[in-house]
C-alpha cells in the first residue's frame, strides 16, 4: 500500500470566462467569495495536493459548497482543470487523448454516484453487466463475471429482477456490482450511500468494508458525513472553499483537527467509536528482539524495561521475554490492526503489561497500553459527555 495510485499537484479549477484573472487574485491571498463578488467568477477547487495510495478507501468530505464533488470530476477529467496535475497509475489524465480516456475510464475507472442510475427496462444480470458490455466483452463473459459480483454484494438470487423489484438497498447494490465487474483499478464513489435511511447506508458500508477486506481495490469516496469518514477511510481529506484543509488518518483528524472548521465536524460525535488499534499503538514503546540472541536481551533489558517481544527474521511475533527470565520466550496474545476500540479495551485491561498489534499476516506493527486508551478515550470524548 505504499505506491500512490493518485497523485495530484497543485490542481485549480475555475468556472468563467477568465480563470487567470482569478488565479492571480487567489494567489496574491483573495478567497473564493472575494474573486465571485469582483469577477462573478466561481473557484471550484484551488491549490489541492495530495495522493491516494493503492489500496487505501481515501475519503474527501465538506460541506456542500466545498469542492469535493468538482474535485472528484477533475480527476476522472469530466471536468478540465483550469491548472495542475491528475497522475493516476504514473499518467498524467490532463494530458491524455480523448480515446485514451473513454479507454482509462473503461478498463481502469468505475464511478458510483448518489442516484442508482439503473437502466429500468434491463434486468438487475444486465444493469450490472452494462460496463463490460460497453468496453465490447462477449455475452457469456460479461454474464459471467457481473454474476460473480452480483454474489459478492449479496445479490445473485436477484439476478433476474428489474430495478423497480428491488430496495433502493439493493438498487446501491447493483450499481456497486457494475462498478466492480470491469475490476478497476480505481473507484471512485460520490456521495454514493447518502440518499439510503441509516440502516441500509451503514449496511451498505458494511458492503464496501468486506469487499476491501477481500480485494483492496483503491477508493476515493466523497462524503459530507464525518462518521461515514471515519467507519470507513484510510485516510480522510477535508476541504473548504475549494481548499484542501486537512488530510490524515482518522486519528490523526481527531486527534490533531487543523483548525475550528474541522472541529465542527466533531460535534456531538464520540469520536473514540472510530479508533482501531492502529490509530492507537505506540510503535517504539517496548523493545523487540530478534530470535533468538542472549547478549541482545541482555542488552535490551538492562534499561527500564521490564520486557521485550521477539520478532522472527519476516517481523512476525513469536512471543515475549522478560528481565527475569530472559532465555524462555513466552506466548502473547496480540491485536490485528483493525481491531475496534472496545476489543481493545476489553484485552488491554485483562492483561498486565502492553500488547503487541499486528497486520494480518502476523507481523509486529506496535503495541497498545492502558495509559494509551485512557489517553486516547479522554481526549476524544472530551467535548462529547
Amino acid at each position: 500500500m505504499d505506491s500512490p495510485k493518485v497523485v495530484v499537484e497543485g490542481l485549480c479549477k475555475v468556472f468563467g470566462s477568465n480563470p487567470r484573472q482569478a488565479l492571480d487574485m487567489l494567489a496574491a491571498g483573495a478567497t473564493k467569495d472575494d474573486v465571485f463578488r469582483r469577477t462573478g467568477h466561481v473557484v471550484g477547487v484551488h491549490d489541492v495536493s495530495f495522493d491516494v495510495k493503492e489500496g487505501e478507501i481515501f475519503v474527501l468530505m465538506g460541506l456542500s459548497g466545498s469542492g469535493k464533488s468538482t474535485l472528484i470530476r477533475l480527476v476522472n477529467r469530466l471536468v478540465e482543470p483550469t491548472a495542475g496535475k491528475v497522475l493516476i497509475g504514473g499518467r498524467d489524465v490532463a494530458a491524455v487523448s480523448r480515446g485514451e480516456l473513454i479507454a482509462l475510464r473503461r478498463k481502469d475507472m468505475s464511478m458510483v454516484f448518489q442516484s442508482f442510475a439503473l437502466m429500468p427496462q434491463r434486468t438487475v444480470l444486465s444493469n450490472a453487466a452494462f460496463g463490460l458490455e460497453v468496453a465490447g466483452v462477449g455475452r457469456q463473459e460479461r454474464e459471467r463475471r457481473a454474476m460473480e459480483v452480483l454474489e459478492q454484494v449479496g445479490l445473485a438470487t436477484f439476478a433476474q429482477k428489474l430495478p423497480r423489484e428491488l430496495s433502493g438497498g439493493m438498487q446501491q447494490r447493483v450499481g456497486l456490482a457494475r462498478a466492480l465487474a470491469v475490476n478497476p483499478s480505481l473507484m471512485i464513489m460520490d456521495e454514493a450511500f447518502s440518499a439510503l435511511d441509516p440502516l441500509k447506508r451503514k449496511e451498505m458500508q458494511n458492503v464496501l468494508l468486506q469487499l476491501q477486506k477481500e480485494h483492496r481495490r483503491t477508493i476515493m469516496f466523497v462524503s459530507h458525513d464525518l462518521e461515514e469518514a471515519l467507519r470507513i477511510g484510510s485516510r480522510i481529506a477535508i476541504m473548504e472553499g475549494g481548499r484542501l484543509v486537512q488530510v490524515g488518518t482518522p486519528h490523526e483528524i481527531i486527534a490533531n483537527p487543523a483548525d475550528n472548521y474541522v472541529r465542527t465536524f466533531f460535534d456531538g460525535i464520540d469520536t473514540s467509536r472510530y479508533l482501531t488499534a492502529g490509530d492507537l499503538m505506540q510503535t517504539n514503546a517496548v523493545p523487540t528482539l530478534s530470535q533468538l540472541d542472549a547478549a541482545n536481551i541482555a542488552a535490551t533489558l538492562n534499561g527500564s524495561e521490564a520486557y521485550a517481544f521477539v520478532l522472527d527474521a519476516q517481523r512476525k511475533l513469536r512471543g515475549f521475554v522478560t528481565r527475569d527470565a530472559a532465555h524462555s520466550v513466552r506466548p502473547v496474545e496480540s491485536i490485528r490492526l483493525s481491531a475496534s476500540l472496545d476489543h481493545v479495551v476489553e484485552r488491554v485491561v485483562a492483561n498486565p503489561n502492553a500488547l503487541p498489534v499486528v497486520d494480518d499476516d502476523g507481523c509486529y506493527c506496535g503495541s497498545v497500553s492502558r495509559a494509551v486508551i485512557l489517553k486516547a478515550i479522554t481526549r476524544s470524548r472530551g467535548n462529547h459527555v
